[in-house]
């Protein structure tokens, strides 16, 4: 680890508080001088570093800058390796690369943009540099392939109650991966992975999310705006709190992944659909039905009755609210 990342890994265990150049020199065996070098380094990547004669370096609380060492001191669970890149193409893309090359469970990429986001069936997904986070999560789960139906609709529980941690707003889901705030969607999940043919198991899967943290400068897209928000109004509401936010979806989705056998967030999950009663749109390839939702089992599959008065279980395709006659 670079000494810059040392010094910042101590500002940030020492957030709002002062420590001086000398503390700070003693605690990571260098000179004063490499601490100044650091901290210059710092600044120049755009943290907020006051420093006072006699008094050390102090990193300002309104500094919101993404890091692991950010989300670390709120996270829970130790063997997570995290790395956070301020611009990526696609962090499902990078993670499967760096499965294919061995990578292990429990790796997680988070960024602050996607130039190349992904959502399902081959949708792009609207990831805006400063207003967003977009994470994905390397597993090595011992499952059937059909099962990596369950490794979405856990993090949709995980991603609506950290959600809830840092808002005042309920986060309500659509199946089968969408979360929506106040009736629009602010958030989406995409999970990808590889399928062993002899086991049929999977090698790997990697759990995408995608959050919409603050409405952008001039709002969204003309062909979002009507169905998109974000968990806050403004960017100055997210300080601090995007930290607060990933640790805890990852705390809560590694939980429920550690206990898998048990499925124990179903429950949750049921309890916080948006579409149970609703007139739907099923969407199956290029055919598109209207439908009511009627319930969701323990198996997370969607009952649909069709206008002519016939049923079915859903375990894949989409739905959307929107009603196409």
């Amino acid at each position: 680890m670079s000494v810059k990342d040392e010094v910042l890994k101590e500002l940030e265990n020492n957030k709002g508080d002062y420590i001086s150049g000398g503390q700070l020199a003693d605690n990571l065996g260098v000179s004063r001088n490499s601490v100044w070098k650091a901290i210059k380094a710092l600044e120049k990547s755009g943290y907020e570093i006051n420093a006072i004669p006699n008094k050390g370096y102090c990193l300002a609380e309104k500094n919101d800058i993404l890091s692991s060492y950010s989300i670390k001191q709120h996270l829970k669970n130790p063997h997570l390796d995290i790395s956070v890149f301020s611009s990526v193409t696609s962090t499902n893309t990078i993670l499967k690369e760096m499965a294919e090359q061995g990578a292990k469970e429990g790796t997680v990429i988070i960024a602050e943009e996607q130039t190349a986001g992904r959502g399902r069936t081959g949708k792009q997904f609207y990831s805006p540099k400063g207003t967003g986070i977009y994470i994905s999560i390397l597993l090595r789960p011992d499952i059937p392939a059909e099962e990596s139906l369950f490794l979405t609709t856990s993090a949709a529980v995980a991603t609506a109650r950290a959600i809830e941690d840092v808002s005042d707003k309920r986060a309500l889901i659509k199946w089968v991966n969408d979360i929506y705030l106040e009736d629009k969607k602010a958030c989406g999940i995409l999970t990808e992975g590889a399928f062993n043919v002899e086991t049929g198991k999977l090698d790997y899967a990697i759990v995408g999310i995608g959050i919409n943290v603050c409405i952008p400068d001039g709002g969204f897209p003309d062909n979002i705006k009507d169905i998109a928000t974000a968990i806050f109004d403004k960017q100055t509401d997210s300080i601090n709190k995007r930290s607060i936010l990933i640790a805890n979806l990852l705390d809560y989705f590694m939980e429920y992944y550690k206990d898998f056998k048990s499925k124990s967030y179903v429950k949750e999950y049921i309890e916080r659909s948006m579409i149970i009663g609703k007139t739907i749109t099923v969407i199956e390839g290029s055919k598109t039905s209207v439908a009511k939702a009627i319930d969701i089992d323990k198996n997370c599959r969607l009952k649909v009755q069709f206008e002519d008065g016939t049923t079915k279980w859903l375990s894949s395709g989409e739905v959307s609210t929107k009603i196409h006659k």
